[in-house]
């Protein structure tokens, strides 16, 4: 009787001890488990910031690219069309105090000077315009779209619808110049490389934030294409959209045009 008592004692206590083991091992595994995935985890959040690091990285680089080739067709401009004519004013300027000038010879110089002058003030007006276009800083980001749909209408080469159903706070003047400059590469991309006829335009406010749809009736392209991703004009794009703390979402079809989603 007392042997299997012993018995039983020393087999509960094997069971129990078993248990202890057992429960002991499964906390090591569950530890390793948690260790593990929480090490996976982390590996996979490093990696996922340094992916966004590095596209941070890419379009803070096309944004400065974009920048420097702004500045270098601003001198070309500056150097081809107005410093070239106010040097040639200067040479005519002279010209008129050469002694024994018959009134024919003056009258053709002065002529000449105004044209020359005339131009080259068109010129300067033409580049403030595209740096900062006056009905945008004036009457805000409304007056400035519409003009500037005004202007690809008067090229008779497309049609644009322009719908708005929102109503911008004057204060944000710096964040809608983001915004009409990434309209203004849009259209441009639809009028020279999709070669666009119409293109719609509407703003309307969705859960707080204004959205902009824009669609073109283009030939398209790949949106997964590296070339077009790497693009200057869509990286400068992005950047100003990171710039609002908006989102896009670009949809295109080749031969079905493009359409254009982005909120700020």
């Amino acid at each position: 009787m007392e042997t299997d008592l012993l018995s039983k004692t020393n087999e509960t206590g094997l069971i129990v001890i078993a248990g202890i083991f057992l429960m002991f091992f499964m906390s090591i595994l569950l530890l390793l488990f948690f260790y593990f995935s929480k090490k996976k985890i982390i590996q996979k959040e490093l990696e996922k910031k340094t992916l966004e690091l590095d596209y941070q990285k890419d379009l803070i680089n096309a944004t400065l690219e974009v920048q420097e080739t702004e500045r270098k067709r601003i001198a070309q401009d500056l150097h081809d069309d107005i410093s070239s004519k106010l040097n040639i004013v200067s040479l005519n300027s002279h010209l008129l105090t050469t002694p024994d000038l018959n009134a024919e010879e003056i009258s053709d110089i002065t002529v000449t000077i105004i044209n020359l002058v005339t131009k080259a003030l068109d010129n300067s007006r033409r580049i403030a315009h595209d740096l900062l276009p006056p009905v945008l800083d004036k009457f805000g980001l409304h007056a400035g779209l519409e003009e500037l749909c005004f202007e690809f209408n008067s090229s008779k080469s497309i049609a644009v619808n322009f719908e708005n159903e929102v109503k911008f706070n004057d204060d944000d003047k710096n964040r809608h110049l983001h915004v009409f400059r990434i309209i203004q590469e849009l259209m441009n991309n639809s009028l020279r490389h999709g070669k666009a006829t119409a293109v719609s335009l509407t703003f309307k406010e969705e859960n707080g934030k204004i959205v902009c749809n824009y669609s073109d009736n283009g030939k398209g392209f790949d949106v997964k294409s590296p070339q077009v991703k790497k693009g200057l004009g869509m990286k400068n794009i992005e950047s100003r959209i990171i710039f609002l703390q908006g989102t896009m979402t670009i949809d295109s079809v080749i031969n079905k045009g493009t359409n254009v989603n982005f909120n700020f």
